[in-house]
């Protein structure tokens, strides 16, 4: 095969990977805790001959994952938390420790805090968070402490991923990490809010119409490429 529909196929390939994580930031837009990831491309250059000639190819190398703060909207709802600045909650799922900024919890028959998906949400020293029997209007503070009747009885724990590791997505806002997660003390929790995803709309629509129109140029490209082909083909059987 040509080296230029090589190179074409690797940028096609890599076009349609944008492609996806594109539309799934804008499926994702309105999801409370979402952080939108975007695609890092590499180029390699290879030597074709000994005149200095190269080929150049790009192709998708990784994701990025943009940590920036989202907007947060209050909700007045007393288990609706928030945080501001660095860090996530720590939950426990059935998979393992998870990482996540959606802080929409409620409480399990039980008396533990758990997310929608019944995750426990864990506190500093990551044990499940379980509120007080006849608990009558838990408060929380921005240090994460609980408190219930003006006594308080636990700490929400804010943590991040190890030094050098990677946040891997697990779910919509979840994510899990290589090694112990490890506590910080910069963010504050803000109780009766939610933080909104941290997708610009605009943004990504726009840069789908431009991956799109990419994608269309590459196509013409190869089919022009086949017709020269199959021309060439066709010349030489005659």
């Amino acid at each position: 095969m040509d080296n230029a529909i090589y190179a074409n196929l690797t940028r096609q390939s890599g076009l349609m990977a944008e492609m996806r994580v594109v539309a799934n930031n804008i499926a994702n837009a309105n999801t409370t805790g979402y952080r939108r990831e975007g695609v890092i491309f590499a180029e390699h250059l290879t030597a074709l001959d000994r005149r200095g000639d190269t080929l150049s190819m790009g192709h998708a190398r990784g994701r990025m994952l943009d940590l920036n703060q989202g907007v947060l909207t209050q909700t007045d709802n007393s288990m609706d938390l928030a945080i501001e600045g660095e860090g996530f909650f720590l939950v426990e799922s059935p998979d393992g420790l998870r990482l996540t900024r959606a802080g929409a919890f409620m409480p399990s028959p039980e008396g533990e805090l758990m997310t929608a998906e019944g995750h426990r949400l864990l506190d500093e020293g990551q044990a499940p968070i379980i509120l007080p029997a006849g608990a009558n209007g838990v408060s929380i503070g921005g240090d994460g402490t609980l408190s219930s009747n003006g006594l308080p009885f636990g700490r929400i724990g804010l943590w991040a991923a190890p030094e050098g590791t990677d946040l891997t997505r697990q779910g919509g806002t979840a994510f899990a990490i290589d090694g112990a997660p490890e506590p910080i003390e910069d963010g504050r929790i803000r109780q009766g809010f939610l933080e909104d995803s941290n997708v610009d709309p605009i943004f990504e629509i726009t840069r789908m119409i431009e991956v799109q129109r990419a994608y269309e140029l590459g196509q013409k490209f190869l089919d022009a490429e086949d017709q020269r082909i199959r021309g060439a083909i066709t010349a030489m059987t005659r």
